[in-house]
């Protein structure tokens, strides 16, 4: 997204047509740079030697990296590492089940008829053979449990068009009018809907940021979202173990997740977390941190609650780069419940398969891609760089690249990897995107903004069913940040479309720059809607 402006004041007559070629050339000629363009019409000039004329500026943008020509092997590897250490517990037994069942299958009656079955002899085959499955067990790792999720609608008088956030923005006063036309220009091709949820508060005249109303926010949040889950599964409060709280902006002291503890009295054991600054990527790292705080603590519940509060990130400056989290980012939390108890596989409705994490903060251009600071007048906002769709698309082929091994079928990956392997003998050769629509039935990419999901849906060829979660989530709740993945999930089940078998792919990224991906198995159909489902008018 590195602009490069080239300005030209052409008679009206010509220009379409000069419109037309320029930019035919101009992205033939930076098509191998990753950039993209847009021509912006700057209206009629009303002086100097150029009056009457047509102006326009052509805006040169860095975009997503051609993924096609760029895979790196050492994330290829990864993925088969990660392969590798998952599969040795699963592999071990049946190697050891079939070298005992070969060495029995030698005994002949003769042979029994010779062995001593007294009581000593008994109780001490008995008590080996336990304390090796015990082992075993205990060594392998449990599998982890979605029992149900909940996302939380925000009262209806929070809703705010694009048309009244103009209008709002306007009136309080705190934007001149090239940062109201810049946000309106944003909204427009957002992708974002008309019935998003956003703290009035932040638009009245004189408004500063404070913990006050922070903490408000997230409570209504947090709270609204745990009441849901604990009301839908009827799990008791001192069952739960493990609490992970997460939100990027709002850090406090006591922490979020020392309020929920206070708020619903969980037990003094509790293996409380609180994670901060880590951006829309960590609600898929609380999912990884309660995961092996379940293989500790076998036989437990975790907890995991994510969220954003708007109030707390909101900037009420011009910088352009740091008014873009204003235009996309809106109110909204989840909870997840996940346990690894074997008897909750026959109520939870979601196995996690498999969690890649991947983070590109040892380079200097992906960690300032997002930011917290302070503009020249020391007011606080998220800026965000031009760098971030080029950074964003490095460390999702990172991602899926580790990620693919995992779930591709044997035959796509040795398609995939034999076509890896002509390109690198070849400049010429151009290699094939694993087809990952073989790997799942459905896909949630966190709804970032309009723009992300375009360049996702085109470089991974994915179809429009694909993508319909994540642009319906974007279109009605907007960007809820670490939050929003659920609420794509959530769309799936509201609509039908969960099935038993099927294979959900959640994708989420993050500052740092981080991208992580889980991947869930349904283990059962979900044939009505939940009934306190977000995308349910009624279910409140």
């Amino acid at each position: 997204m590195n602009d490069a402006i080239f300005q030209e004041n052409v008679p009206l007559i010509l220009h379409r047509a000069f419109r037309r070629a320029f930019s035919q050339a101009l992205q033939c000629k930076l098509r191998e740079k990753i950039l993209s363009t847009e021509i912006v019409n700057r209206g009629i000039e009303d002086s100097g030697p150029y009056a009457g004329s047509l102006s326009f500026s052509v805006r040169v943008r860095r975009g997503f990296p051609d993924f096609l020509h760029s895979v790196n092997l050492k994330y290829v590897k990864l993925g088969y590492v990660y392969l590798i250490s998952h599969g040795i517990y699963f592999v071990t037994a049946p190697i050891l089940i079939v070298i005992f069942s070969a060495q029995i299958g030698k005994l002949t009656w003769q042979d029994l008829s010779l062995i001593k079955f007294d009581l000593p002899n008994a109780l001490f085959l008995t008590g080996l053979l336990a304390l090796i499955l015990y082992v075993y067990l205990d060594l392998m790792p449990r599998s982890t449990y979605l029992v149900d999720f909940a996302c939380y609608r925000p009262p209806t008088e929070l809703k705010i068009s694009k048309e009244e956030y103009i209008d709002l923005a306007r009136k309080s006063g705190k934007f001149n009018e090239a940062a109201i036309k810049f946000q309106q220009r944003v909204l427009k091709n957002s992708g974002i809907g008309d019935e998003t949820y956003l703290p009035r508060i932040v638009f009245r005249p004189g408004y500063k940021i404070n913990l006050k109303d922070g903490r408000e926010e997230a409570a209504m949040l947090l709270f609204g979202a745990v009441d849901t889950i604990l009301a839908a599964t009827k799990i008791p409060i001192k069952d739960i173990k493990i609490l992970i709280v997460n939100c990027g902006i709002l850090n406090t002291t006591p922490s979020l997740s020392a309020m929920l503890i206070n708020h619903y009295k969980l037990r003094h054991d509790v293996q409380s977390f609180n994670l901060g600054g880590m951006g829309c990527a960590a609600g898929i790292v609380a999912i990884d941190l309660a995961r092996d705080l379940l293989n500790v603590y076998k036989g437990s519940y975790a907890l995991v609650v994510s969220t954003e509060v708007v109030s707390f990130s909101w900037y009420s400056g011009n910088e352009l780069d740091m008014l873009l989290p204003n235009c996309f980012f809106r109110m909204g939390a989840a909870a997840v419940l996940l346990s690894n108890r074997l008897l909750d596989r026959w109520r939870a409705k979601y196995q996690l398969k498999q969690l890649v994490r991947t983070h590109k903060g040892m380079d200097d251009k992906s960690f300032k891609s997002i930011q917290l600071k302070e503009d020249g007048e020391r007011k606080q906002g998220l800026s965000v760089s031009k760098d971030v769709m080029e950074v964003g698309g490095n460390a999702l082929k990172a991602n899926i690249t580790t990620l693919g091994p995992l779930v591709l079928p044997v035959s796509e990956q040795f398609h995939f990897f034999t076509s890896l392997l002509f390109k690198t003998n070849s400049n010429n050769h151009k290699p094939s995107i694993p087809n990952y629509k073989l790997a799942f039935e459905h896909v949630c990419i966190q709804a970032t903004s309009k723009k992300v999901l375009d360049e996702i849906h085109n470089n991974l060829e994915l179809t429009e069913e694909y993508m319909e979660p994540s642009r319906k989530t974007l279109e009605r709740f907007g960007n809820t940040s670490s939050s929003s993945v659920w609420y794509e999930l959530a769309y799936l089940e509201a609509f039908g479309k969960i099935k038993r078998g099927n294979r959900i792919w959640q994708i989420a990224f993050g500052s740092g720059f981080k991208c992580n991906s889980v991947v869930w198995k349904a283990l059962t159909s979900v044939g009505t809607p939940p009934k306190r489902s977000p995308w349910i008018e009624d279910s409140k």
